[in-house]
């Protein structure tokens, strides 16, 4: 039988499910009902419900959900019970300070390359990590099994390593280039333009405004 196809909406939804979910379990709390959900993310009971319904049933009635159980079945919905070998592609400001996020939140994403083109910081080590030249990168995706190619170059660029990413096996692309970048169907893609996230903030800004006049 074919799965049934999970809307982006849900798929949106379910990290920040988890990311509550995980807060939940420092407080030592066992289980949790979808009201109680509802009240901490935000998102109404029924919901909370009809999403977690989309993968099985998770709760019992009048008994609510486990918070550890739901979590642990988040993380194998969103692939989180395995690790993924990863590759940095552009060492600049933005390029470490993902790799550093990366390396101590340890959220399995495993960086074993970082790539450059900048000779001034070729050969330095972040986190253990040594940058090599971009000129090698296909044949290390390639070598190792990478997973995820995560791009931080510049708009000129992008496209290039994105090339040579699939190019060299890669499955998935975090694209942090400012441009949107053309992929085969069978290559998963997630876009994240800081720019937009920032000029949508200045239109809610403008709005509370205007409420104001």
């Amino acid at each position: 039988m074919n799965k049934p196809k999970v809307s982006n909406a849900i798929i949106r939804r379910l990290p920040r499910y988890r990311r509550y979910l995980g807060y939940l379990q420092t407080k030592g709390i066992k289980k949790v009902s979808s009201n109680e959900l509802s009240e901490l993310i935000g998102y109404t009971a029924s919901q909370i419900r009809q999403d977690f319904n989309t993968f099985g049933e998770f709760g019992q009635q009048g008994y609510g959900y486990s918070v550890d159980y739901l979590y642990k079945e988040i993380n194998k919905i969103l692939g989180l019970d395995r690790e993924y070998k990863t590759v940095v592609v552009g060492c600049g400001h933005l390029g470490q300070a993902i790799t550093n996020y990366t390396y101590y939140y340890k959220i399995g994403f495993n960086i074993m390359g970082l790539f450059d083109v900048n000779q001034d910081i070729i050969g330095k080590v972040i986190n253990d990590v040594e940058i090599m030249d971009s000129s090698e990168l296909k044949d290390f995706v390639t070598r190792e099994g990478v997973d995820i190619g995560i791009i931080c170059v510049n708009r000129e660029n992008a496209q290039a390593v994105a090339d040579t990413l699939v190019e060299g096996g890669v499955k998935g692309i975090w694209n942090f280039a400012p441009i949107d970048i053309d992929i085969p169907k069978d290559v998963a893609l997630e876009s994240v333009h800081l720019s937009d996230s920032l000029h949508a903030l200045s239109f809610m800004i403008k709005s509370l405004n205007e409420k104001e006049q």
